[in-house]
């Protein structure tokens, strides 16, 4: 069955209260103040069974100007709008500023409800129905059903079920949403049960016994119990006035304008892009970084408003706009919002938000403008892969975009599969679901390149730069895990090559000079007249380059036996050879033995032996060694 919440809207004294009493028997003032005074102050809530067995949830809000800002509260996430006006009075102040607040919410079903018949002629009300009809022409309610009532005598009211049961059933099923979120409008301790906090499912549905956050404080709870309508329910939906019973919270730590949502499902923040429509009805022009009252969900909050392509924004115009927020909300994208005047307080205008968590966004940058379009106006494929790019070089996680797209799993998942087809993005960290965008990835390609190029250019006697050092050489593809997604991705392509932690240009070969090559030859030649005595290179940095030594090893025909301590391969090899013949001889030799072996000191024995033993050529058992068994 379906969900539907029906909102009040109109002036005080129309009789809004009375009506939802004629029509429920329930009475929606409950403050002692609001019996006292006789005008609703807070948000009353009732509900009412129609024939074709439809329940709908009723939210009464206050008329008096005073309270509008409960009365926006009221509207959240009510499906259907009743616009009250009194017979004796007509179209007030009040009823055209909440149903201005209606339209900026996009409430789209409603119809009009002319009470206090009882209380005038037929002639002026004649002339009411003529007043009411030209002010609702063009509104969404110009082909409103317009139900005359009088909640002393009754007259009407069964018309008025009968309306309400039709108009219910032609209302579309609303898109129950992928989160569930139930901005909290009322909250007080009940004895024996806690915490509790009230409010409309506007999206998703929640379990007894679920995990769940309040937001923007990120307060973990738990489910303990959930009413609706005074019943005791397992599980709610979106569209339903709910009652839920939370775990383990003090009343003190939630506010209305909280929001109650899926654990770990949003994120706080002090700012919003939007699409801002300034009413006709506005008093005067909006300026660049005017103070507002920032309506969304059930919360007022003082803000500015920066205003991207303009300095003031005339009643009527519409432009993007950054909404900088003086304390933390929640918000997703496709919300409505309700901006009011900071004082005077009146509604002055509203729109949709478009990015619920932005960066600071510098004024008339026609880039900032032209993502702002695109969060506007494009489909769900723009939307996204805007938001993959707005991660830059870091990207953004897949489920972060969930949430700052505002879709759910299945439709994400179709979206990021065809972008990725179109090679438009690329996951490069499946542990976390790490999405960049093909700009991005680019450009962090481009620069390990370029960046291994000029290392040759500076080092050309080097093969290149080890991993690490060029890490730390990159801005953009300093990340590690996308570091070494582009390293493996160049190497495969043959961009590329690694040797061990070394990395080089596919192309590029160590070419020496004409003296450089000199240089080299002597350098060998030094190393294998010294035979098992060569000197350190210390000795001979100040003769021969560090570059020609490392070209040399790195060939092979210098052999690294300890730091700073080379010999030539030909010398290496030989002792190697009178070396197996002795173990396989005499199976072990000691240490005094290798040293009459090599016929030189320790200074160069210990040295070898030991790189004998790394080598696996020897393996020391005791104090002698022995042939390693291969």
């Amino acid at each position: 069955m379906k969900q539907i919440v029906l909102g009040t809207a109109g002036h005080i004294d129309h009789g809004k209260t009375s009506l939802i009493r004629a029509l429920t028997g329930i009475d929606t003032d409950r403050l002692k103040e609001e019996k006292e005074r006789g005008i609703t102050i807070e948000l009353g809530f009732a509900h009412l069974q129609l024939p074709g067995g439809q329940r709908v949830g009723i939210v009464d809000v206050p008329g008096h100007e005073k309270f509008v800002k409960n009365m926006v509260a009221g509207a959240t996430g009510i499906d259907l709008v009743a616009l009250i006006i009194a017979a004796d009075e007509g179209v007030m102040p009040q009823t055209r500023e909440h149903l201005e607040i209606c339209e900026l919410l996009r409430i789209r079903h409603g119809l009009v409800v002319l009470t206090k018949i009882d209380m005038v002629d037929s002639e002026w009300l004649e002339l009411v129905r003529e007043d009411v009809s030209e002010y609702l022409s063009s509104t969404f309610l110009a082909d409103a059903p317009v139900i005359e009532v009088s909640s002393v005598t009754g007259e009407g009211i069964d018309k008025l079920i009968d309306t309400l049961d039709k108009l219910v059933r032609e209302i579309p099923d609303r898109d129950s949403g992928h989160l569930f979120r139930l901005p909290a409008d009322r909250v007080f301790t009940m004895r024996g049960f806690g915490t509790v906090i009230t409010g409309t499912t506007i999206s998703g549905h929640i379990r007894t016994g679920d995990e769940v956050t309040i937001y923007p404080q990120e307060i973990q709870t738990k489910i303990r119990g959930i009413q609706v309508h005074g019943k005791e329910v397992q599980e709610v939906s979106a569209g339903l006035r709910t009652a839920v019973n939370l775990q383990g919270v003090e009343k003190a730590t939630i506010n209305r304008g909280n929001i109650l949502a899926t654990k770990n499902s949003l994120r706080p923040t002090y700012m919003v892009d939007v699409a801002l429509e300034l009413l006709d009805s506005a008093p005067r022009k909006l300026k660049n970084r005017a103070k507002v009252r920032f309506h969304t969900g059930t919360s007022e909050i003082i803000s500015t408003v920066v205003l991207l392509d303009r300095d003031e924004l005339a009643p009527g115009e519409a432009c993007f706009a950054q909404i900088r927020l003086d304390q933390p909300t929640t918000v997703l994208k496709g919300d409505r919002y309700v901006l009011r005047s900071y004082s005077p307080v009146r509604t002055i205008g509203g729109g949709e938000v478009l990015n619920p968590l932005p960066r600071k966004k510098k004024r008339f940058s026609k880039s900032a403008l032209s993502e702002m379009k695109t969060l506007h106006e494009g489909d769900l494929s723009d939307i996204v892969e805007l938001f993959v790019a707005q991660g830059r070089f870091h990207g953004v996680e897949q489920k972060e975009l969930a949430f700052l797209a505002n879709t759910g799993r299945k439709r994400l998942d179709e979206t990021l599969n065809r972008l990725k087809a179109q090679k438009k993005i690329t996951l490069y960290d499946r542990e976390r679901g790490l999405l960049i965008h093909k700009d991005y990835l680019s450009k962090a390609r481009e620069e390990i390149l370029k960046t291994i190029g000029q290392y040759h250019k500076d080092f050309p006697l080097k093969d290149g730069p080890s991993k690490e050092e060029l890490r730390s050489r990159t801005t953009g593809a300093g990340n590690p895990k996308l570091f070494n997604y582009l390293i493996n991705q160049l190497a495969q392509e043959n961009l590329i090559a690694q040797e061990k932690e070394i990395v080089r240009l596919a192309e590029h070969r160590v070419t020496l000079a004409k003296d450089q090559e000199e240089a080299r030859k002597n350098l060998e030649e030094t190393y294998l007249k010294s035979g098992l005595q060569p000197p350190y290179f210390r000795e001979l940095k100040d003769e021969f380059p560090a570059e020609v030594l490392e070209i040399s090893v790195k060939e092979g025909v210098l052999v690294k036996v300890k730091e700073d301590l080379f010999f030539h391969r030909d010398v290496i090899e030989e002792l190697r050879e009178r070396l197996v013949d002795f173990l396989q001889e005499n199976g072990e030799i000691s240490t005094p033995q290798i040293k009459d072996l090599t016929g030189v000191s320790r200074k160069y024995t210990i040295p070898l032996i030991e790189y004998f033993d790394r080598t696996q050529v020897t393996v020391r058992v005791g104090d002698s060694r022995v042939l390693r068994r291969k």
